[in-house]
């Protein structure tokens, strides 16, 4: 068996979009990201989407070599279709790795603006209140629950991010390599906790760069009460670990 370790390309950016029925978004998606001057990789995590999402990326990489697909079986959610991705973009060797939707809730030129600054940082986040409020098109109850999020995180657990559940950022890869990802196994905006988390306890430089987030264009929002319910608890597994280690012994017996 051979040991050699891929190519690193220390300039190399992948953006990671997990998708779930977003046929009406990712052609245009990904069009988006191919126009910027930095010239990215696009990697979608389908959760094996029943409008065709999956089997219209996989036409599109037939002839674009940045774009690649990771099929998969069932909707196993967001915060393992990123794992996923991670170890992806880490086995091939990219030296910054982002995350963003499907839907243009966050702009694809923000990418440029996320590559640049990570220079001197190892994990920029797009932020929706580091500047004031910067949401258009939410309902006043999400938008607080959002926002209401944030300021729970950072009283029960320290992390000083305005925005703790932003899914727009770019990561260095030195910070994935540090986390071991087989134990991540939160979602949706406990999954965003996490790894904010994690990267602040390593103490990585931190930076959260003001964008404007719009609700989706097309489709549907997957946010369900289970992830909200999910995030409530991880925070304080966050911040008194050996909660979690109780409730893994419990199930063991």
């Amino acid at each position: 068996m051979s040991s050699k370790k891929p190519d690193v390309r220390s300039d190399k950016a992948i953006v990671i979009i997990p998708t779930y029925n977003e046929i009406e978004n990712v052609s245009r998606m990904i069009e988006a990201i191919g126009s910027l001057s930095e010239n990215p990789d696009v990697l979608i995590v389908d959760d094996n989407s029943p409008d065709g999402t999956g089997a219209e990326v996989e036409r599109i990489s037939e002839t674009n070599s940045s774009v690649h697909l990771i099929r998969r079986k069932g909707k196993y959610g967001l915060g393992t279709a990123y794992i996923e991705g991670f170890k992806y973009a880490l086995e091939r060797g990219y030296g910054y790795i982002l995350e963003m939707d499907c839907d243009f809730s966050h702009n694809p030129k923000d990418i440029s603006r996320l590559l640049k600054e990570i220079n001197g940082h190892d994990l920029v986040i797009g932020s929706r209140y580091i500047q004031g409020v910067n949401v258009v098109n939410w309902p006043l109850k999400r938008l607080l629950l959002s926002i209401g999020a944030s300021v729970y995180t950072r009283l029960i657990t320290g992390l000083p991010l305005k925005d703790a559940t932003s899914g727009f950022k770019c990561f260095r890869r030195e910070v994935l390599e540090s986390i071991d990802l087989n134990r991540i196994h939160s979602n949706g905006y406990s999954f965003q906790i996490e790894m904010h988390f994690l990267t602040w306890k390593k103490k990585f430089r931190i930076k959260e760069m003001p964008i404007i987030f719009t609700d989706r264009i097309d489709g549907h929002s997957k946010m369900g009460k289970n992830i909200v319910r999910e995030a409530v608890f991880m925070v304080w597994k966050l911040r008194f670990p050996f909660l979690a280690v109780k409730k893994k012994k419990r199930k063991r017996k």
